[in-house]
């Protein structure tokens, strides 16, 4: 397959950023779309060219770093994977293909298509958390969960974080992460001693950060790699104005 490739380019977060068009020849239709850039890669260097910067690490669909903008939607074309799992099959011999980073304030460039996702670790660490007592090992087993509660918290604790959810945003709002988070943790009794507290913290420093509010369009879960639905949004609505109600009352 021969393609074209029209990618951001920013030196740094100061520096203003373009479009610039490299072709990617004999790509094999089996390799990953981070395996091509890879071989783009390869060949800038050959030529003492700087390379195209991304995130990356696992390339399983586990970890959620390779953010990519790819032809106007996040992690490309295919529904339910991240860009390390989209292959070059997906696309025709020929193709014009447009990758660029996630746009929006909380997600600053740092070069190229690498954004500072930081603000989502300073949400976690807000209150995306649950106490534990040091010492003995306690059974998992040892509190029962009914089956139907402990699915529903694996389907919100499957964010990988990768931001998706804020670069499909029209607001680049968090809501979808946040919520993900949020559920995982209400859900469960171990999430039981800081729920309320946890819910405002989290909420506040999303707000700090600089997202946008939610309107409910959707896009964040149409285009979540994990595929979490809006009801996690819905729950976190619920838990937020518990807590509040809560909190006035005391």
């Amino acid at each position: 397959m021969n393609l074209t490739l029209k990618v951001w380019r920013q030196k740094d977060a100061s520096s203003a950023g373009k479009m610039v068009t490299y072709p990617a020849q004999n790509i094999s239709p089996d390799m990953s779309f981070l395996e091509m850039i890879d071989v783009v890669n390869e060949g800038l260097v050959k030529k003492g060219e700087e390379p195209i910067a991304f995130d990356h690490d696992c390339r399983e669909g586990i970890c959620g770093m390779c953010s990519m903008f790819i032809n106007g939607r996040p992690h490309g074309p295919k529904q339910g994977i991240t860009t390390c799992q989209l292959h070059m099959r997906s696309f025709k011999d020929g193709d014009t293909i447009s990758i660029e980073p996630w746009r929006a304030k909380a997600f600053p460039v740092v070069k190229d298509l690498v954004v500072d996702r930081s603000a989502f670790d300073r949400i976690i660490q807000a209150g995306g958390y649950v106490s534990v007592n040091t010492g003995v090992t306690i059974d998992a087993n040892a509190i029962p969960i009914a089956k139907d509660i402990a699915d529903e918290a694996f389907d919100a604790a499957t964010c990988i974080g990768c931001g998706a959810c804020v670069a499909a945003c029209k607001n680049a709002s968090a809501m979808l992460f946040l919520s993900a988070k949020v559920s995982q943790l209400a859900l469960l009794p171990q999430g039981q001693v800081e729920r309320d507290k946890r819910v405002e913290r989290m909420i506040d420093q999303m707000e700090d950060e600089g997202f946008g509010s939610c309107t409910n369009t959707g896009a964040c879960s149409a285009e979540c790699p994990k595929e979490i639905g809006q009801h996690h949004i819905a729950r976190l609505n619920r838990e937020f104005i518990t807590a509040k109600i809560s909190s006035s009352n005391k």
